[in-house]
């Protein structure tokens, strides 16, 4: 568990940084396929001497390619068609899609009570983040619970596989990578505005920090940290970042935070926690 809210607390300044410097600044298909190939060769050391399976390899690769590259693709094009926080919103529904995966991956069946602190983690996500809709959002939505699905799938497929300790994880864990900047890069060459380059020091300072900290150490532990805790405890901590990146936004840019929704939705989350905690993963 201690993996996960290191993440989080990584995270919670990234998309800070993403917000308050690079949004609407630098392309984010641009800014994605960079940090992409900066977490590739952040592991490229490791990678060269990694004795991994042609089948282990392309699970990896695979996985990468869905829960970061197709995630991404669907993220980015939802906001053509919803707000920020709309986006916000329908990406709380991600704990459900994870319980459920990781439930019917092992035993082929459905199971209820998997849905529980999942979706009291929705509710207090919802608490914090709930605006008003706008009219025309259906694909958007659609979209956007398709982003959902892929990084909850990478999440739960990463737990399948047989890859040893958390250390030796980091000779293998470049191929996710590998995945990741074919698709990318493939979004990119589609879809992004090259008058939108990072032009400052600071651009290319923050695109560093994401790539190589954000992305590459990041997924790499969250991923590690996803096959030390059972289903709903990564489900549950799926939803954290909102409250985390909240109190992050507020206390180094002073953007404005209703304490009341803040605090009623963290105890709901932190409740779903202890409760996920509590359950039996058979």
């Amino acid at each position: 568990m201690g993996l996960l809210w290191l993440v989080t607390l990584i995270w919670a300044f990234s998309f800070s940084l993403i917000g308050e410097f690079l949004s609407g600044r630098v392309d984010p298909y641009l800014a994605v396929s960079s940090r992409m190939l900066l977490a590739l060769i952040l592991f490229l050391p490791w990678l060269l001497k990694s004795t991994s399976s042609k089948t282990q390899a392309s699970a990896l690769a695979a996985i990468g390619a869905v829960q970061l590259g197709l995630m991404y693709l669907f993220l980015y094009h939802s906001f053509l068609y919803l707000t920020v926080a709309e986006v916000l919103l329908f990406t709380i529904l991600t704990p459900v899609y994870i319980s459920v995966l990781d439930y019917f991956w092992r035993y082929k069946k459905l199971h209820l009570r998997w849905l529980g602190p999942a979706l009291l983690a929705i509710l207090g996500a919802l608490v914090i983040r709930y605006q008003n809709l706008s009219a025309d959002f259906w694909l958007g939505l659609a979209l956007i619970q398709a982003a959902n699905l892929c990084f909850a799938f990478g999440q739960v497929a990463y737990r399948q596989l047989d890859l040893g300790s958390t250390g030796s994880q980091r000779y293998n864990f470049g191929w996710f990578f590998v995945g990741a900047t074919i698709i990318s890069l493939v979004a990119t060459a589609l879809f992004a505005d090259w008058n939108k380059m990072p032009s400052t020091t600071l651009d290319y300072g923050i695109l560093i920090w994401l790539g190589l900290v954000a992305s590459g150490l990041g997924y790499w532990l969250w991923n590690a940290g996803a096959r030390q805790v059972n289903a709903n405890q990564l489900a549950v901590m799926n939803n954290v970042l909102i409250p985390a990146g909240l109190v992050v936004n507020f206390v180094f840019w002073q953007q404005n935070v209703n304490w009341l929704t803040l605090s009623a939705g963290s105890a709901l989350i932190l409740a779903s926690l202890f409760w996920a905690s509590r359950q039996n993963t058979n």
